[in-house]
């Protein structure tokens, strides 16, 4: 595809890309909408950024990443994969887990995917019979989280994350009372937390408009039985929704709130 003008974002390859690295990245320009613009043999990508698109989507042959002016991100479960490995391992003291009261079979709705991380925790304590849903407004997010878990190893214990571009209130409203045990929610904290790698990137990719208590009802006629809420410690991010911080550790730089589904199931 040619173009004439600079746009926000586009699907390009590494600049010494297999035959099958650019059908992959064409067809998922396709399904994304995006342009996609070929890569010569060694061409940087800092010239295609300053000429061509804002920012990239970039197919590599060890993954999908996201590159724009300020610097680049591509998927890593990180501390996810750290509390699988504990939970794995017997334990249950994961914040999310006991908040959330999350059991094997349940179906959970993660509304902010984010950078998968407790996505990837519930695929786990759900299991092969659960189902795991997370959501992600951010088209540039979702193409480059949304192809890492795909390629992630998950293990035969585990639940695959099915991961959707879609906006979490209109998705709320399009489903039927009860539809998933818990609802999720992580939206962009109030103040940047800089412990997570690529996490700068990612405020400057997200979705920023804050949860809203119409949202927030959707989500309880939803679920099931909970309605979880993550925050930041030092924010108002949860009483301004109404909710009290559950007891937690006093060393996390987060908070956890919940409220009871409205459906009957």
């Amino acid at each position: 595809m040619n173009v004439r003008s600079r746009v926000p974002l586009a699907v390009t390859t590494s600049g010494k890309p297999e035959e099958t690295l650019v059908t992959r990245a064409r067809e998922a320009a396709r399904q994304w909408n995006l342009p996609f613009i070929p890569r010569r043999k060694k061409e940087p990508i800092g010239p295609m950024l300053e000429s061509v698109a804002d920012a990239f989507i970039v197919f590599e042959r060890e993954g999908v990443s996201l590159w724009d002016q300020e610097g680049t991100f591509s998927f890593n479960p990180g501390m996810a994969h750290l509390r699988r490995l504990r939970i794995q391992s017997g334990q249950r003291d994961d914040a999310f887990i006991r908040v959330a009261e999350l059991r094997t079979g349940d179906h959970v709705l993660d509304c902010t995917l984010g950078l998968g991380q407790d996505a990837l925790v519930a695929s786990l304590v759900v299991g092969s019979e659960g189902r795991v849903v997370a959501l992600e407004k951010s088209l540039a997010l979702y193409a480059v989280v949304s192809e890492g878990l795909k390629a992630y190893e998950y293990g035969p214990d585990s639940r695959h994350v099915e991961a959707l571009h879609a906006d979490a209130h209109e998705y709320l409203r399009s489903l039927p009372s009860g539809a998933f045990d818990i609802v999720f929610f992580d939206p962009m904290f109030e103040k940047p937390k800089k412990s997570q790698p690529g996490f700068e990137m990612l405020r400057r990719f997200a979705e920023h408009a804050p949860l809203t208590a119409e949202t927030l009802e959707e989500a309880r006629r939803v679920a099931k039985r909970w309605v979880v809420v993550k925050g930041a410690k030092y924010s108002e991010d949860l009483k301004k929704l109404g909710l009290e911080a559950e007891p937690g550790s006093r060393y996390t730089s987060m908070v956890w709130g919940r409220v009871p589904a409205t459906s009957s199931g």
